[in-house]
């Protein structure tokens, strides 16, 4: 093993771990050697051994064919396989929660986004909405079959399910970011409750309005976090320092959802696949040339949170009137 591929390792091992415990501990514990010994691999003094790279590959899920193919070009992402999803509110934010905690023990971290129609994180202040579009993501594009002959139900967000989005929440307000809209913020999500309203897939036809209504909330909530430029949950108000919210507006199309993180310690990005899973990877090259593009899409985009008051406005006023198109297209077909 070369030096630069037994570097590669450790740094994703590194990544992996992230503050749980110091690398050394964890390698001493993972290899059954000595502290002083790991740190002797870590710099480079002693070459791992096969069945050393074996044990540190199986304990930590690396893929070591990818690891040994690294060159310009290619990237080692990881995911979460679908099989590891149970489709439940409760399961999809604690993974969510696991790895925000991760970035929470990071110092000074920030985030820089990309927002490809829906702002998970913003919706987070409203779990009516992240559960009708978890929903629509298992029964429509999965086609969970647990899912198939059932009808969409107005039922409470379990109390389980509100705190993970809370604790969620606290933690990405907390964390200074960036972020990058475009006028087709929520469009998609509308055009869901649309389908469902007209698939006859609501077991209540009128909870389309309702969350129509959540959506203007929404709205208007992130409307005041960018007018005073800080993050904060819904029914609270602004905090008097920290929590900064920049946010920018790109008036064509943003192609991707991107989050990208960066601390003083770690740096890496989560992009959307699959409709609603992710990629990730803390790979230098592919780091680097991302966060050249959002240095560009930022560069090309005009901040709307605190100052350009008319454009803000002019923003959240197509906003607005998009949802109540829509909710007047529930409404009229609810008269007939």
């Amino acid at each position: 093993m070369t030096r630069d591929i037994q570097t590669t390792l450790f740094d994703i091992v590194k990544s992996k771990i992230a503050g749980k415990d110091s690398l050394g501990m964890a390698l001493s514990d993972v290899l059954s050697i000595s502290q002083d010994a790991v740190y002797r691999r870590l710099r480079g003094e002693t070459a791992l051994t096969i069945n050393e790279i074996k044990k540190i590959c199986q304990t930590y899920d690396i893929s070591f064919d990818a690891l040994i193919e690294i060159k310009k070009g290619n990237v080692v992402f990881g995911y979460p396989p679908f099989d590891s999803y149970d489709f439940s509110l409760e399961s999809y934010l604690e993974g969510i929660l696991e790895a925000f905690q991760k970035l929470k023990k990071l110092g000074n971290a920030e985030i820089i986004l990309s927002v490809n129609n829906t702002q998970f994180f913003q919706l987070l202040n409203f779990p009516q909405l992240v559960r009708f579009k978890l929903y629509f993501w298992a029964k429509t594009h999965l086609h969970v079959e647990e899912y198939r002959e059932q009808l969409f139900k107005h039922e409470k967000t379990s109390e389980r399910a509100f705190e993970l989005g809370k604790e969620i929440l606290q933690i990405y307000n907390a964390i200074p970011s960036k972020e990058i809209y475009d006028p087709e913020l929520m469009r998609g999500f509308l055009r869901q409750v649309l389908y469902y309203f007209k698939s006859h897939l609501f077991e209540d036809p009128e909870y389309a309005i309702f969350l129509c209504e959540r959506s203007l909330l929404f709205s208007q909530h992130l409307k005041e976090q960018a007018t005073v430029g800080k993050k904060f949950m819904f029914g609270t108000e602004a905090p008097a320092s920290g929590n900064e919210f920049e946010m920018y507006l790109n008036e064509t199309i943003n192609t991707d959802g991107t989050f990208y993180y960066k601390s003083n310690d770690l740096e890496g990005i989560y992009i959307t696949h699959n409709i609603m899973n992710y990629l990730q990877t803390e790979d230098k090259r592919y780091l680097n040339d991302t966060k050249h593009i959002l240095d560009k899409q930022l560069a090309n985009s005009s901040i709307i949170s605190i100052v350009n008051e008319k454009e803000r406005n002019n923003f959240f006023y197509d906003f607005d009137r998009t949802i109540n198109a829509f909710k007047r297209k529930i409404e009229a077909d609810l008269e007939i």
